[in-house]
């Protein structure tokens, strides 16, 4: 059973998903497909909306309206109602009623008409028959694969990536490729398909609900057999949100520090260390999150679940842009290099599981919204809007006092801070200096970069890398840049030693989590050749605990002249070191790693600003009394 696609569709899949497609076509498993053809046939409907409002007697129920009430608040446009669709759901009725009616080889079911068509995934692009080494089914082939018609829909040109100049229109900027239609034809290039044609009208004269579905949903849906036993507030009878908020009002506050992360192992590790730094000395006012690093943007959430244990929930997050700088909104090309699992997504998002201990903090990323920020309509709960990077950035800056100057630390992409300083013309004059954990600068015994997974770029490092027209506008701005690049982060790049240092002391909630956090990936390495990289986010924790405790690492700063290359995806991020015409920034060339791992352990170990709530299983335990 097959959903989303469309037989006339008005998008292009990625290549490699309409050649797996047909490859499941042509495989000789019997297809039924539900397309977007008969899903548009059943859209949300405002009785429908309003009879689910109505009817939520299962705790399931609550939770599928809640999710489809901020997806109504949150629509671009006033046309919800004729352009939401009950896509994967409706299918998986259909699916689930041809089983119960015997499969069928009509699929006969209660919910949507069917018919048996011949069809096929387009794979080419006419001219057909002319081979110009695109096409994996018949160039360097003796016959074809699959038996396909020489001449037919499979034989032309096939698209090779977005900016196939094959697919672009003479004098515009329209495309006219196929690859990835699902369209009828017949002979040995199609498939007899069963295909959901449209969704059947309501029986039942007297609902006022359109579609057979709709009734059959809601009743299903609010059944009381095989219901779920509880919610999250039921399931903890004495839950109470909780902000943990220190009193400031007599308190000696340093000089004023923003964090911009993205959210890898090694960054959560170093706010860890900017936490427990002593206030007097460090005063972090804010955190900026980029979304187009080593985690999703919802892992958000964990941060906030870090602030809650070290009794922090005043320091405010913002959200920055998924993408780099000036790429289009749904761009990838950068992103695309970090790893699904091997210590990327999947792996950060959750800490390698360990995310799950943490407590859980009241707040969460939400797709709450409100019009005071440019949405379309207020959402049920406006005031619980995730807040955006330079939000959070101009509220930090509007509360200065007129000495205070910013000192920002980057452990990611240099996305944000460019937003900023292309945006806010004001921004360099309030911040101090900025320390950017990132770069390479490739000496001459030819170590390389860390960007493993673009064997083509062997000399950039990935935060440089995720976004190098940020890097390139944030390296020659007039900001006093301090690096702390490749080289000097794996000076400190041992677990062993790091793993070492806090056992030495008796731990703190937070050293606890680290010392299991950095445990984990040390196993992770040693057994898996997948993760064998994983020690450079060690380097990760080097800026956060230079920038609190530099008198005692013992370290060598110089002053380097840079410029930061870009324009293909072979040197994109890459530092090179100029004589001449380049941006002179210092340095962290050298420190004393035993001193470093000390005064890690320090940190952590610290009783002083420890956290509040150690643990999950601690607030359970609160929770249940």
């Amino acid at each position: 059973m097959a959903t989303c696609l469309q037989l006339t569709p008005k998008i292009h899949m990625p290549s490699s998903t309409y050649m797996e497609t047909l490859l499941v076509f042509h495989s000789g498993i019997p297809i039924t497909l539900v397309p977007l053809d008969a899903t548009n046939t059943i859209p949300i409907t405002e009785s429908f909306f309003k009879a689910f409002e109505e009817q939520q007697s299962t705790y399931e129920a609550q939770y599928s309206f809640q999710s489809l009430k901020i997806a109504c608040d949150t629509w671009f446009d006033d046309q919800f109602y004729t352009s939401y669709f009950m896509w994967d759901s409706f299918m998986s009725g259909v699916a689930l009623s041809i089983m119960r009616n015997g499969q069928k080889l009509n699929g006969d079911n209660d919910f949507a008409e069917m018919e048996v068509m011949n069809i096929t995934v387009v794979t080419s692009n006419e001219p057909y028959g002319v081979h110009d080494g695109s096409n994996p089914f018949f160039d360097g082939h003796a016959s074809p694969k699959f038996d396909l018609l020489k001449g037919g829909v499979h034989s032309g040109h096939v698209q090779i990536g977005f900016n196939d100049s094959f697919c672009v229109l003479k004098g515009g900027t329209k495309g006219k490729c196929q690859d990835g239609y699902t369209k009828e034809v017949q002979g040995p290039d199609s498939v007899a398909v069963l295909v959901a044609v449209k969704a059947k009208p309501n029986r039942n004269v007297k609902s006022p609900l359109d579609r057979e579905f709709f009734d059959h949903f809601l009743e299903v849906l609010n059944r009381p057999e095989h219901t779920g036993h509880f919610n999250f507030t039921d399931q903890f009878r004495h839950y109470k949100e909780i902000m943990y908020k220190p009193d400031l009002k007599h308190q000696i506050r340093g000089k004023p520090v923003i964090f911009d992360m993205d959210m890898s192992p090694g960054d959560f590790l170093a706010l860890l260390c900017l936490l427990k730094a002593p206030m007097e000395a460090i005063d972090l006012r804010g955190i900026l999150v980029s979304g187009n690093g080593w985690a999703n943007p919802a892992t958000v959430d964990v941060i906030y679940d870090v602030l809650h244990m070290m009794g922090r929930d005043d320091i405010p997050v913002g959200l920055g842009k998924i993408t780099a700088l000036r790429a289009p909104d749904l761009g990838c090309e950068y992103v695309k290099a970090i790893p699904h699992g091997s210590g990327g997504f999947l792996d950060t998002d959750t800490l390698f599981g360990l995310a799950r201990v943490l407590p859980r903090s009241p707040r969460r990323y939400t797709a709450e919204n409100s019009v005071k920020y440019g949405a379309p309509r207020d959402t049920a709960r406006p005031e619980l809007r995730q807040p955006l990077a330079f939000e959070v950035w101009q509220h930090i800056r509007e509360e200065l006092k007129p000495t205070d100057k910013i000192t920002i630390l980057t452990n990611g992409p240099l996305t944000n801070i460019a937003n900023i300083i292309l945006s806010d013309t004001k921004a360099e004059s309030v911040i101090e200096r900025i320390f950017i954990v990132g770069s390479h600068l490739a000496g001459g015994n030819g170590d390389g970069g860390n960007v493993f997974t673009v064997p083509s770029n062997k000399f950039s490092e990935f935060n440089f890398f995720l976004d190098p027209q940020a890097a390139k506008a944030v390296v020659e701005s007039d900001l006093d840049i301090t690096l702390i690049p490749l080289r000097a982060q794996r000076q400190v790049a041992s677990f062993k030693e790091v793993t070492r240092s806090l056992c030495t002391a008796e731990k703190t909630p937070e050293s606890s989590f680290a010392y299991q956090l950095l445990l984990s990936m040390q196993k992770l390495q040693k057994n898996n050749q997948a993760y064998r990289h994983i020690d450079m986010f060690l380097g990760e924790l080097l800026g956060a605990v230079f920038l609190v405790q530099q008198s005692h690492l013992n370290h060598s700063i110089t002053q380097r002249a840079i410029t930061v290359r870009s324009g293909h995806v072979s040197i994109d991020g890459q530092t090179i070191l100029r004589r001449t015409n380049g941006k002179v920034v210092k340095v962290l060339d050298h420190l004393d790693a035993d001193a470093y791992y000390t005064e890690f352990a320090k940190l952590l170990n610290a009783k002083k600003q420890s956290a509040v709530v150690g643990s999950f299983d601690e607030q359970k335990r609160m929770w249940n009394k």
